[in-house]
């Protein structure tokens, strides 16, 4: 095995010393980019690697970020730890990914894995089992940065970054009610979660500027899950009168509807239009392209590390706590795209 080249390897070879060598690697000030360059260059040229552990003990930092999200194999969540992990590692972080299922016990055990190895910040999708925030300010006691992305509780000190939900819905509903929908049906997540509940209330707030009914019995809430989307379609096809459209606060629950109306011999979107929310990529690869709401998550991800980033270079330390509201994107698709008619 080769002996590990050291700064001291590189010293010798530049003719400078490791002390200079060790504040170029490190992108000290008083370094001048020229000799940067050279000890970089040599650095690469000797196939050297930092110590982790003793950089970690001279800085106090780690290096390393924690993300809980509920569940990784979602598009969406995929697409913001990328817009994480594309700011961070320039910045030498890397990244350990977290889910919870939606389950409280699993949220814990992150939270403590993540403690225990003294990560420098922790960004997180809460579950909807969450629902005191003792286990979060363990977090907060331990002066570790806590940022909510997507789904978050409301905390003194800690930023969010999340789209504004409430006009993703109000907009969904308004682009239904354009076409011509006069009896729309809202697909609801757990509204105890502020993203279900916001989009919800923009539906709600859509149908009543336009002069529309809005009635609890079209708002049926289900999982984001297709099979949970067909469950919930057995209830609306036995609404009366039947809804025209549906918006649904998923993009899975949506898919599930459209399999299951179209089982039942219902026509799309002549029959019933339907919108969904987060554009997942199968909402543009189906057969029948489906409407979405665009969460923006690869902004969602970078605005996130950046709020990190601002945090750990502050002066002091000082606490930022900032709540950073992204604005969602209607995409029209096949699925709402029927003609306007003046229905009476």
């Amino acid at each position: 095995m080769s002996p590990r080249i050291t700064i001291y390897d590189i010293a010798r070879e530049l003719n400078i010393t490791a002390a200079t060598v060790s504040r170029a690697l490190n992108n000290n000030p008083t370094i001048s980019d020229k000799t940067r360059e050279l000890v970089l260059e040599k650095a690469k040229e000797m196939n050297y690697r930092q110590n982790k552990v003793a950089l970690a003990l001279k800085s106090g930092k780690t290096f390393n970020v924690g993300v809980i999200v509920p569940r990784i194999d979602r598009s969406f969540f995929a697409t913001v730890i990328k817009g994480i992990q594309d700011e961070l590692y320039p910045h030498g972080y890397h990244v350990i990914i977290c889910q919870t299922y939606d389950q409280k016990e699993s949220e814990i055990d992150n939270i403590d894995a993540l403690l225990n190895a003294q990560v420098d910040g922790i960004f997180m999708s809460i579950s909807n089992a969450m629902t005191e925030l003792s286990e979060l300010n363990r977090i907060i006691k331990k002066n570790i940065p806590l940022i909510f992305f997507d789904r978050k509780r409301e905390m003194p000190g800690v930023s969010s970054v999340t789209i504004n939900d409430f006009e993703g819905g109000y907009k969904a509903t308004e682009h239904l009610i354009k076409t011509g929908c006069k009896k729309i049906a809202h697909f609801a997540g757990d509204r105890t979660l502020h993203i279900y509940r916001d989009r919800f209330e923009g539906y709600k707030k859509a149908l009543l500027d336009y002069k529309l009914d809005f009635d609890e019995n079209y708002v049926i809430e289900t999982e984001s899950k297709v099979e949970a989307g067909m469950e919930a379609t057995n209830q609306l096809i036995k609404l009366n009168p039947l809804p025209d459209a549906v918006f649904s606060s998923s993009d899975f629950a949506a898919v599930g509807l459209i399999k299951e109306l179209k089982a039942n011999g219902y026509a799309i979107p002549d029959d019933f239009s339907i919108v969904g929310f987060s554009n997942e990529p199968v909402t543009q690869f189906m057969e029948l392209t489906i409407s979405s709401v665009d969460q923006t998550p690869l902004e969602m991800g970078r605005m996130t590390a950046q709020i990190f980033l601002e945090q750990m270079n502050s002066s002091n330390q000082v606490k930022i706590e900032k709540k950073v509201v992204l604005t969602p994107r209607l995409l029209v698709r096949m699925s709402s795209t029927k003609k306007v008619k003046n229905k009476k």
